[in-house]
Formats: C-alpha cells, structure tokens, sequence
C-alpha cells in the first residue's frame, strides 16, 4: 500500500506539471486555488491547484486556473467530501446538517431498507449530498412473518414496530427460504451490502438463518453490515460468532459501531479483527466520534435484557432525545409505556475506549445518526460535528491522528470497502484527475464540531465550502439554497 500511494504522489506531481501547461485553455467550471491539497490514497498533501469540468476533476496544477468560478483555498485543506457509512436520517433537514459538516455521501447500512428503492424517497427528488442504503433484513423479516411493509427505520416520518412478532420469533426452514428471496431481490435492485440488526432481534435469528445471510453476501461479494448481539461489557462473543462465518463463508463483514459494541474491551476486540483478518477474513469496522449511543427505548437490550449492567450505567445516565430531558426512573417507565417508537441517548462511551478505537489503522467514522426532522424536534448531534469533531478534537487539539489519517478514515477507506459491491465508489475519496468533484475545504486551524446533546443542530465552525458532483452546495459556511447535485448510490443488477 506504501509503495502503491508512493506512485500515485508522483504520478500526481507528473500531472500537476503537465496541467500547467493546458489550463489556461480548459474551460472549467470550478477552480479551486492555492489550497493544501490532501489525496489520502496517494498521500499527496501540499499546495495545488484543482480544476472541475462536468462534475469531474480534470486538473490539477502546480499553477492557478481560471474557471467560471474561482474558489481561493489559500491556508485551507482541500479533501474528499466526508463519506457517512451508516446513518439512519434521509431526510431533508438532516442532510443539510449533513453537507454543513462535510459529508457528500451518507448511507444507511446498518438497518438498510426492502425495498431498497424505497429509501431516501423524502430526498429522491431533490437530493443535496449522495444517498443509498444496503438491503434491510429486519424490511424483509417484518415483510415475511408479519405482513407489515416498513422500508426503513422512521419511513414517512414513523416509527418502526417494534412489537412485531419478527423481532422475537425464531423464522421457520420456509420463512427463511422466502426472506434470502426477498434479500436477493435487494440486492439486485442495488442494495449496497445487507444490513443486519442483530442486537435487535437477539433471540429471533437463528444459526441457520445468520449462515443463510452470510452465504448469500458471499454469493454477491456484498458485505453484511452487522449490529453484534450484546453480552456484557466487554464481552466478544458476539463479535467472534460474525468473524467465525466470515472466515467460514468468505463474505465481506462490517462490524457496526465497535467502540459502543466493545466498550472496555475494545483493545482485545481489534486484536480479533485483526486475527480474523490473518486468517483470510474481509474484516472493516467504524467508530462514531461522539460518546453516547442512541436508539429506540423499545429496542431489545431495553425490553429483555438488564440494560442497565450491560452498559453500566443507570437512568439518570439516559436523556429522551426529542426533549433532551434527563430520565428517572419513573419517566423512563412513562416513556417505554405510552411512546414505545421514541428513542434516548444513553452516556456509557468513556473517552479513552474511542481514543483507541480511532487510533487503529483501518478504523472508519461515522456518524450512526438518528433521525431528524426539524429544528424544534431534537436529535442526536452526531448528523451536524461527528467529522468536524474528528478534524478539531482527536487531529488538531489531541493529535492523535494526522491529517491525512483522519482524511481516510473519513473517505477513502470507505470508498475502498464499498467499491466492490458499488463500483461508483472507485470515483469516490480520492482527489485525482478523473475522479468525482465531491470535496471538502476547511480550515484546520478553526474547523470544530459545536453541535452537542441538547443543542445539536449547530453547524460547525471551520468548513467554508462543500461541492456535490462539482456544485457548490455549501459557500462561505452557508447553504446553497436550490441546488441538489446528488444522486442515489447503489448499481442495480436486475435483468429482464
């Protein structure tokens, strides 16, 4: 890998001097000027000049370029727009919080939709920033065992049943047969992957029914998006029952969320992902950057299991997201019983599991955001800082990653994960000619995250400019008002 982005960097260089020379004759649409420019693949990061044509990038030159517009990036860092690999939130409001911290793609893998055409459809028609979801097997469990069709979490503003027989009962040999139909009919309709809440339904799926799903991802070299079944803090069984049938199968294995699955034992869960992977394993995992959980109070861990030892916290550890209000007890209770579809955040991430986690070479970020719809019904933050938060806290206040680490861990390892299963994302987390325009400009002396809990929708501090498909969509720190340059992402395999 060393040696690969040792060639790209003079490939780069070659390219930049030999631009020089035709620029003035390209009619460009944008220009980006005397930005410090950082192609995590390469590892190129110094002063270059970048030109878009067409929603490409068609140069780059060690001399500035003219263009119908000129964005001068001098003392910013020019990088690949923020890849968001699992979120739950398609919809409008939240995907402009989404562009204001950077994220030019966000995807909702973990939980997914069926059909998968479905998703994203408050968004479809004007989309700001890319979209696309994996092939949701709790969509097809809850189509299959109990009629109910519910695409994706919080379709049309609602929320998921959680009292659906799906989620606790064990699938028949048939049921089975009749959800890998629905799963593969996903897939062919562009399923990036296939989401598996597993945490969620802990009693319900079976060993044969999670061997089916691994089988069938293998078939496709699709990755299964996996939620591990929890034990208590720390315990790995879970992830080691994902890793034996990735091993076992060959399917390509994402494992969710790890430091808030992992919690105090995240250093020995690595080493396993690591053991895996020597072993044959196609192993990725993520990190969010902010501390709390968050999820439905009907959720499983909430309902069946003494959540509270789980994550070794209590209710006065819990807030009601929509509210921000800390909970009791007695309001924990009022909640569960007359708003099972509402969702808390629970504080048990501690400060130094996350250190570790986004220390390790291969980690992702993501933002694993909750829904939101508007300004006055409160969310998680985690949609608005989780990228800006990366950038000012963990590179810039703590250094404990560079620039250019956080860059990838933030784009480019997620485009190289996905690309197989998706092969737009080969255009995607790089800035090299030929490449999609969808970029990031920054300041990395100021860029911080200043959304929190109970306030978080703030936009950042720091990220001046945000291009989709080379459309400026974000100027100044500002919005663009009517512009809608994304796509859906996802290459349908359906035949006729």
């Amino acid at each position: 890998m060393r040696l690969k982005s040792l060639l790209l960097a003079i490939i780069i260089s070659i390219l930049m001097i030999k631009t020089t020379l035709v620029a003035s004759s390209k009619d460009l649409d944008v220009a980006i000027n005397h930005g410090r420019v950082i192609d995590p693949e390469s590892q190129f990061d110094g002063i270059a000049h970048v030109g878009i044509k067409n929603g490409r990038i068609v140069s780059l030159s060690n001399q500035p370029l003219d263009a119908d517009l000129v964005i001068d990036a001098k003392a910013q860092v020019v990088a690949p727009g923020f890849i968001d690999i699992h979120s739950h939130t398609p919809t409008p409001f939240a995907i402009e919080r989404a562009a204001l911290d950077g994220i030019t793609t966000q995807l909702d893998t973990e939980a997914g939709a069926y059909p998968v055409s479905a998703y994203g459809e408050l968004i479809e028609t004007k989309p700001l920033i890319h979209f696309g979801a994996s092939v949701g097997h709790y969509a097809a469990r809850l189509k299959v065992i109990d009629g109910l069709d519910q695409p994706y979490f919080f379709h049309r503003g609602q929320s998921i049943s959680m009292d659906a027989r799906a989620w606790e009962q064990v699938a028949t040999p048939e049921e089975i047969q009749r959800i890998e139909h629905l799963l593969e009919a996903g897939l062919n309709e562009g399923g990036i992957g296939i989401g598996v809440l597993l945490d969620y339904m802990t009693d319900a799926i079976s060993d044969a029914e999670l061997e089916m799903i691994f089988r069938l991802a293998a078939r496709y070299d699709a990755p299964v998006f996996a939620h591990v079944r929890r034990g208590l803090p720390g315990d790995p069984a879970g992830l080691e029952e994902l890793l034996d049938l990735a091993v076992k199968t060959q399917a390509p294995i994402f494992i969710c969320h790890i430091t808030h699955n992992a919690m105090g034992g995240i250093t020995e869960w690595l080493s396993k992902i690591d053991e895996a992977r020597s072993q044959g394993a196609r192993v990725a995992t993520e990190t969010l950057s902010y501390l709390a959980g968050g999820t439905s109070i009907s959720a499983d861990v909430f309902r069946k299991r003494d959540w509270r030892s789980i994550f070794d916290i209590d209710y006065s550890d819990v807030q009601w997201v929509e509210t921000g209000e800390w909970l009791t007890e007695e309001r924990w209770n009022y909640y569960s019983k007359n708003e099972p579809g509402g969702s808390v955040n629970h504080h048990y991430v501690k400060e130094a599991w996350l250190q570790t986690a986004i220390q390790w070479p291969d980690m992702m970020i993501s933002t694993d955001a909750l829904p939101a719809f508007s300004e006055q019904k409160l969310s998680n933050p985690n949609i608005a800082g989780t990228f800006s938060r990366v950038l000012g806290r963990y590179v810039r206040e703590q250094g404990i990653l560079s620039l250019s680490e956080a860059l990838a861990k933030m784009s480019l390892k997620q485009a190289l994960w996905l690309e197989s299963i998706a092969p737009e994302f080969a255009q995607k987390g790089r800035i090299q000619i030929g490449k999609d325009a969808d970029l990031v400009i920054f300041d990395p002396n100021t860029v911080a995250a200043n959304a929190e809990y109970g306030a978080p929708y703030r936009p950042p501090a720091g990220i001046h400019w945000v291009l989709v498909n080379g459309q400026v969509v974000v100027r100044h720190g500002n919005l663009v008002p009517e512009v809608f340059p994304g796509s859906r992402l996802g290459v349908s395999r359906a035949t006729d």
